[in-house]
């Protein structure tokens, strides 16, 4: 079934672009305390301890220029399929414009879950382990703040979707980085995840199908996971919001369906990647009845409930989405394909990825970093791809390029990509 694309030609807004106040901040100076003690700063400490985003330099630059062609920001670019959106507009005509139970629709919840239960096999309780949250960002936030106490470590991959971290961070934790390799596709390495763990470890956030680098976790590797997790007492938060979109015999098999999981895993998964409805902020998070209790508590004060007219939009992509998500996943498939193996063609070493949609090349050896290469194939050749640093200090030496864009874009892209790399003079 055909599906309707944007014609996008850039794109500057990117989730990464975000404004961090620091110590020397000019608002922050002079700040007195309650008995005239001077502090460095009126911003808290734990948002202070965030870095600000390591691009944000970068996606101004794109937003001063014309006719680029981003492979830069993570979003499909196909527009949400119409059955879908028609279900948004008609909750709308309906009047369903009110606020919906803090849990979200029954009726989404119960779709949900039995989706889910279909096609991995793991049950959840619509009433007392399934929430509706605004986006999986809301999820993740919901998470790390319910699990996490000061100080606790909580385990991710590097290089890791650039938001893991900082959530983290702002629910006063610390994150424990583990390297992966391009040698090992960027898989999560169990020995190496056992090796991190502390007696103040108190979770593993996985994020797999990954963004950036596009690895899936294989059943063994999972298994491992899983033993190490429940051998140690560890939580887990698995951010799975590109599920769906995985290639080349690849499998996608959710940590909480193996033995002994469910009841220590909190699953966030959503629409966003896999419908095209990145715009309309509805997800779920499935947890355990004690860590769901938690996470509500907190979203009932910070969120209410989410988008009314989302969740009916959503239930309609539950009942009747699956050929659009076929649809739009073989056209990634073929952009993938396209993607990665011109990379290495052009000698930009480019591990095969399964999931997701994005590609991971390594810039390392046209003798530039990874941020000089983005900025100088931006500006000589109008081509965006995001460098690898940005999702973890692993990433230095790759850039992220994204192909949730044209088939048509991806090739003139590369070919701009050769131009640059015969043009351009190495860095010495």
């Amino acid at each position: 079934m055909p599906i309707a694309s944007n014609d996008r030609s850039y794109a500057s807004d990117d989730p990464r672009r975000t404004d961090a106040a620091g110590a020397g901040s000019a608002s922050a100076a002079g700040a007195t305390g309650e008995h005239g003690a001077r502090r460095e700063s009126r911003v808290a400490e734990r948002v202070q301890a965030v870095p600000s985003s390591g691009i944000r330099r970068f996606f101004d630059i794109i937003a001063s220029m014309d006719h680029v062609i981003s492979l830069g920001v993570g979003e499909p670019d196909f527009v949400t399929p119409w059955p879908i959106s028609e279900a948004g507009i008609r909750a709308i005509e309906r009047g369903h414009t009110h606020y919906t139970s803090n849990l979200g629709l029954l009726e989404l919840r119960e779709a949900i879950a039995s989706d889910l239960g279909r096609r991995y096999g793991v049950e959840w309780d619509p009433i007392e382990e399934l929430l509706i949250t605004t986006g999986v960002s809301e999820g993740l936030d919901l998470a790390a703040r319910a699990i996490i106490n000061p100080g606790d470590e909580v385990i991710v991959a590097d290089p890791s979707y650039a938001a893991h971290a900082p959530a983290i961070l702002l629910a006063g934790g610390a994150p424990v980085a583990v390297e992966t390799s391009a040698a090992q596709g960027f898989a999560l390495e169990p020995d190496r995840v056992e090796a991190a763990i502390t007696n103040r470890s108190r979770a593993l956030l996985l994020g797999y199908p990954s963004n950036p680098t596009g690895a899936v976790l294989d059943r063994p590797t999972l298994e491992a996971l899983s033993e190490i997790a429940q051998r140690h007492d560890l939580l887990v938060i698995s951010d799975e919001i590109y599920d769906r979109l995985v290639y080349g015999g690849a499998v996608h098999t959710p940590i909480a369906s193996l033995p002994g999981m469910k009841e220590r895993t909190i699953t966030l998964g959503g629409f966003s990647k896999s419908h095209a409805m990145t715009g309309w902020r509805v997800a779920w998070a499935a947890a355990p009845a004690d860590l769901f209790g938690g996470m509500l508590k907190i979203h009932q004060y910070a969120m209410m409930s989410a988008p009314t007219v989302a969740q009916h939009a959503a239930l309609e992509a539950v009942r009747a989405g699956e050929e659009y998500v076929v649809s739009m996943r073989e056209e990634y498939d073929r952009r993938r394909q396209l993607m990665w193996r011109g990379f290495n063609e052009l000698g930009l070493s480019c591990a095969e990825p399964r999931g997701a949609f994005y590609a991971f090349p390594s810039v390392a050896q046209t003798g530039y970093d990874d941020e000089t290469f983005a900025e100088q194939l931006l500006l000589r050749e109008q081509v965006a791809v995001v460098p690898g640093s940005a999702f973890g200090a692993a990433g230095a030496g790759h850039v992220r390029a994204c192909y949730a864009t044209s088939y048509e874009e991806i090739e003139e892209a590369l070919e701009r990509i050769r131009r640059f790399l015969h043009s351009a003079p190495m860095a010495k």
